[in-house]
């Protein structure tokens, strides 16, 4: 029951980082900047949080590796990519489209994993295409770049998907913890952030990182609470119960926007179907992969 638990706010909490960027967007335009503050935030919560697994255990830093390189992925490129789906596609499209990370995922795996193709994957993947489609063919709404923003978020799928093969193959047979590795992805993904900010953008770097920090905290907190109930999750169950109900972090995108934003997401019937199909897709997918 813990695990069912704790794979059900995972699913809402990466549900409820979407509209907390849109939130952070709404009160500060430096988008790069938020995506930083989101990925260090999330990085610092964890890591205190892990401080008794390393103080237990020790660090195998040859170990944790594999979660450095995925977190370089995702949340390190994906967060800055995200920010800017939410902006032009707003947090409940964005949301849905990148739940079609599991279709992703499952492609990569048959070529660079050998895993096999069934039955029920393929339904699952002819669902996800079919809200995606639906989703990226909607009509106009209140957002200018909503294709852009599309694009966006089906490329943020594509690094989430990466990030999970990575992790499948370098993490076989470890005995990580789940909160270690947290902070693993986290401390790369700051660290790519804070390079990319330095390259792009390097001027009064401080006082822009204290101006934005207000906004864009919440969505640092829903990212650290994402990022350690999945893996802790993944630690206490089996897959076939976490993926499922992580999986439903789409439908709370698109709750949570309809709550939080309102009439200005321009939330409709066929938005509420694509989540469900994507969503149903990425449960047969994570159930019997």
């Amino acid at each position: 029951m813990f695990t069912v638990f704790l794979a059900a706010l995972a699913g809402a909490s990466f549900g409820g980082l979407t509209v907390a960027v849109q939130w952070g967007i709404r009160r500060c335009a430096d988008l790069e900047v938020g995506a930083f503050i989101a990925v260090a935030i999330g990085a610092i919560a964890v890591a205190v949080v892990s401080v008794p697994s390393a103080a237990a255990a020790g660090i195998d830093v040859g170990g944790l590796l594999p979660f450095f390189g995925a977190g370089l992925l995702a949340p390190g490129a994906s967060q800055i990519m995200m920010t800017l789906a939410v902006r032009n596609a707003g947090p409940a499209r964005a949301g849905i489209l990148m739940g079609a990370a599991p279709l992703f995922s499952i492609l990569i795996a048959l070529a660079v994993l050998g895993e096999s193709f069934r039955l029920p994957i393929a339904i699952g993947t002819f669902l996800i295409v079919l809200g995606s489609v639906a989703m990226v063919g909607e009509g106009e709404h209140s957002y200018r770049h909503g294709r852009r923003g599309a694009v966006l978020a089906l490329l943020c799928a594509v690094l989430f998907a990466s990030r999970d093969n990575l992790l499948r193959w370098g993490a076989r047979g470890d005995d990580i913890s789940p909160f270690l590795a947290a902070t693993s992805s986290l401390l790369a993904a700051t660290a790519f952030s804070l390079i990319y900010l330095a390259l792009q953008k390097p001027r009064d770097l401080r006082a822009r990182v204290l101006q934005a920090l207000p906004a864009f905290a919440p969505a640092g907190l829903a990212l650290a609470l994402g990022y350690g109930t999945l893996l802790l999750a993944l630690d206490k169950g089996q897959v076939s119960i976490v993926s499922p109900l992580h999986a439903t972090g789409s439908l709370w995108a698109v709750l949570l926007a309809a709550v939080f934003i309102g009439r200005s997401e321009g939330i409709s019937h066929r938005t509420v179907l694509a989540a469900l199909l994507v969503v149903a897709g990425g449960v047969l997918i994570g159930t019997f992969r």
